[in-house]
């Protein structure tokens, strides 16, 4: 559906003090002109209103020109959206762009642009490719002095005719390593950015792999049970002689069922040639590294023996050189879980060797935030990100996501929640600084009918990921356009800050949704918190505020993670008071857990616990389950989270189709409804 956008926008023109030269400070007077509004109790900028724009395809394009586009986007849209980029097509390349409703023109060559914006460039950051980290520190210069970020090979050529720019800075030997690079940072920069937001990017993240990558691997062993509970476990003895022909022979690990959550675990590998071991090792250990080709964001677990898994569609590769002439080469693999195991001979473009990126770089330059990438487990690393946590108000937001993947989600939210900062997953956000030049449109909810009370089960589904702002943007809309979407009442958390940040796209998805469709609010609000772990003094105000949003954009019911060491925890009294007082929902969903439940909490608040499910077959155990135990003399209500990365409209309309007429699906506000007058609670909270 196509729409006419508008917005308001306030000039700002500011200047910073900074120890420059003259013609320096000209420039960074120029670097300041920006056309932002960003009011005090606005959690996120609007950007001035789109009229037209220029579209480079990048999708393609080597990691160094990405990054310097989305820097001359930051530098060209804080003045005015007039860049998009196409640097992802998981959604369609055009979806979004198309339902801008702006006139734009697409140029066969990213060059065009340069060319067209260099007039507005003040001069080139070059980073250090031996340092990735180097990267974020440029972008946060490029925000600062209106630079571009560019490579030492891609600064040569901007110098150069037609470009003709100046370097500006060259971070080239500047820092020896990660720490090194954003403790400079925070000495140096830390004080002249915006302490209103702060973006965590992994400075060197590669974003996918060469298509065609797979035809290299043939698969010669695949669990077909999706096993989870380790009951496959056992040494898989596999025949690699197909893969000699060459010098080398890579072996790569997959998740069997991608997307669901489980993947392949091994323990132990043994490769031999001809009769001989070449090769015995455990994950994690020294003796692991040699073989080591691509992790590709796997992970070991320590406290498990010692194993290297990967889920959600990550993988691993080890590499063996099998002496000449070999005849015979066999793997013995100690493995379980959702194992596929492939081999090759053609090298493999390995994602160790990584790239940066230009997701979220645009926002970060043009509001002028500054960039890094902390790790909450390594103690050097927590001490300066709770340095910068620490400067910055309650209520401010993080945007991008941690290292270290789910170990890294966990520290990293609860870190900033002790702060009282909370997190959008935004790291793989595109055209940021576009879709804040939108306006929302004013929709008036549509409140279902709740279906009188019987002694039937209840059952209500709600997507994952809603506190991910780049789902909404990505696979949220796969999901929307699912042709079976309207069949089944379906809850979909959402982030209720597209309103400052994406309005276009909260507008498409609430003036396309159908009776059956409720936004709700994603992990743990207004934003990604764990409520237990927010400052107590602070917890209350931030939640009136932030109410706001929820209020304006419909989406009045949260769903919470509330974690503490990384283990669910129930709200403390405190917390759940302050839901209470300030949400003023019917009720809450909590948690992502292997049981279902509700319970009313102070005889006011219904808090239903979300039992995860991550296919049909999950959904259906579980709910013949709780017919199994249920005596049929009284309502039962059963809240299933549905796992947004392997399941569709198109899942549960068949899970639902497979229930007899004791099932009766609802939405979250009929559901908490119904929760209330079987407890005899008031209607409205």
């Amino acid at each position: 559906m196509l729409r006419k956008l508008t917005v308001i926008g306030l000039a700002v023109v500011c200047t910073l003090s900074m120890s420059f030269g003259a013609s320096a400070a000209e420039s960074m007077e120029k670097a300041q002109a920006s056309t932002i509004a960003w009011p005090e109790k606005q959690a996120l900028p609007s950007f001035k209103k789109i009229k037209q724009l220029d579209v480079a395809d990048i999708y393609d394009a080597p990691g160094d020109i990405k990054i310097l586009m989305a820097t001359l986007q930051g530098i060209v849209n804080r003045v005015e959206p007039r860049i998009y980029l196409l640097e992802n097509k998981e959604e369609g390349k055009y979806t979004w762009l198309n339902d801008l409703n702006v006139a734009y023109k697409e140029w066969d060559d990213y060059w065009q642009i340069v060319r067209t914006y260099k007039k507005e460039i003040n001069g080139i950051i070059i980073y250090d490719p031996n340092v990735p980290d180097s990267v974020n520190v440029a972008t946060t210069l490029a925000g600062l002095k209106g630079g571009v970020v560019a490579s030492p090979e891609l600064a040569e050529k901007l110098q150069a005719e037609p470009y003709s720019l100046k370097v500006l800075d060259d971070l080239q030997g500047k820092f020896k390593d990660r720490l090194d690079a954003y403790t400079w940072q925070y000495d140096n920069l830390w004080s002249q950015t915006t302490h209103r937001m702060l973006v965590g990017l992994s400075p060197d993240t590669s974003i996918r792999l060469p298509e065609g990558q797979e035809d290299l691997f043939k698969v010669i062993a695949q669990d077909t049970t999706q096993e989870r509970d380790g009951a496959n476990r056992k040494v898989y003895d596999l025949d690699l002689s197909s893969s000699l022909g060459k010098s080398d022979v890579y072996l790569r690990f997959d998740d069997a069922f991608s997307q669901d959550g489980w993947g392949t675990a091994v323990h132990e590998v043994t490769i031999t040639a001809d009769g001989k071991a070449i090769a015995k090792f455990i994950p994690g250990t020294p003796e692991e590294e040699p073989f080591l080709y691509d992790r590709q964001s796997s992970q070991v677990s320590e406290g498990n023996g010692g194993h290297r898994f990967a889920d959600n569609n990550r993988y691993f590769i080890y590499k063996f050189t099998p002496p000449a002439g070999t005849k015979q080469l066999t793997a013995s693999v100690d493995m379980w879980n959702q194992y596929k195991v492939s081999v090759g001979n053609e090298q493999p473009v390995s994602s160790e060797q990584k790239e940066p990126y230009g997701y979220l770089r645009d926002y970060a330059v043009a509001n002028k935030a500054m960039v890094f990438w902390l790790d909450s487990n390594v103690p050097e690393q927590k001490a300066l990100f709770e340095k910068i946590l620490s400067d910055v108000k309650p209520g401010t937001p993080y945007l991008g996501w941690f290292s270290n993947d789910v170990d890294g989600e966990f520290s990293g939210v609860e870190i900033t929640s002790n702060h009282g900062v909370y997190v959008l997953a935004a790291d793989w956000f595109s055209n940021l600084t576009v879709f804040s030049g939108t306006k929302a449109n004013t929709v008036k909810a549509k409140a279902a009918k709740t279906p009188k009370l019987e002694n039937k089960i209840y059952v209500t589904y709600t997507f994952s990921e809603g506190d991910n702002f780049q789902y909404n943007q990505h696979r949220m809309r796969i999901l929307w356009d699912d042709p079976s979407r309207g069949k089944v009442p379906l809850n979909w958390t959402s982030s209720p800050l597209l309103y400052d940040g994406a309005p276009a796209m909260l507008n498409y998805f609430q003036e396309t949704a159908t009776d059956n469709d409720l936004l709700i609010a994603g992990p743990s609000g207004a934003g990604y918190f764990y409520p237990n772990a927010w400052p107590a003094e602070s917890f209350a105000a931030f939640l009136k505020q932030s109410y706001s949003y929820m209020v304006k954009t419909g989406m009045t019911i949260p769903y919470v993670l509330n974690r503490v060491d990384s283990k669910n925890v129930p709200l403390s009294d405190e917390h759940a008071a302050a839901y209470i007082k300030e949400y003023k929902a019917q009720g809450l969903f909590l948690s992502w857990e292997d049981r279902y439940g509700v319970e009313i909490v102070d005889g006011k608040l219904p808090v239903s616990t979300i039992q995860g499910i991550s296919t049909v077959q999950d959904g259906q155990k579980i709910l013949a389950d709780a017919k199994a135990k249920w005596d049929g003399k009284s309502p039962l209500f059963v809240s299933l989270g549905l796992l947004a990365w392997s399941l569709t409209p198109s899942d549960i309309a068949e899970l639902q189709a497979s229930l007899g007429p004791e099932y009766v699906p609802v939405l979250a506000d009929q559901y908490f409804s119904l929760i209330r007058s079987a407890n005899g609670l008031p209607s409205k909270p």
